[in-house]
């Protein structure tokens, strides 16, 4: 089974529940730290480099839109939201 199908199946049981509890909450945050997170990676990691790959064919400001500005904002978006997820789990996360 994907990462996606399993973090997708889990988004789907934690809606379901009539009451959200602490416990439930930090689940979804692993979940989404352990499966959500790493799918999103590849698909950006791609991204970035499909336009790193396009860059060497540009000039200008689209040649430093791709080859810097939209990886960094792509990249430092991932690093955030996961930097702000494994601070609000309450046990201690891997560096991944």
């Amino acid at each position: 089974m994907s990462n996606w199908v399993s973090f997708r199946d889990s988004l789907l049981e934690t809606w379901e529940v009539e009451n959200v509890t602490n416990q439930l909450k930090e689940e979804m945050t692993r979940n989404i730290l352990t499966n959500g997170i790493p799918a999103v990676k590849a698909v950006a990691d791609k991204f970035v480099g499909q336009l790193q790959q396009q860059a060497k064919n540009e000039t200008g400001w689209n040649k430093l839109r791709d080859q810097m500005v939209l990886p960094l904002i792509i990249s430092g978006t991932i690093w955030a939201v996961q930097f702000a997820l494994r601070k609000c789990t309450t046990t201690k996360q891997d560096n991944n």
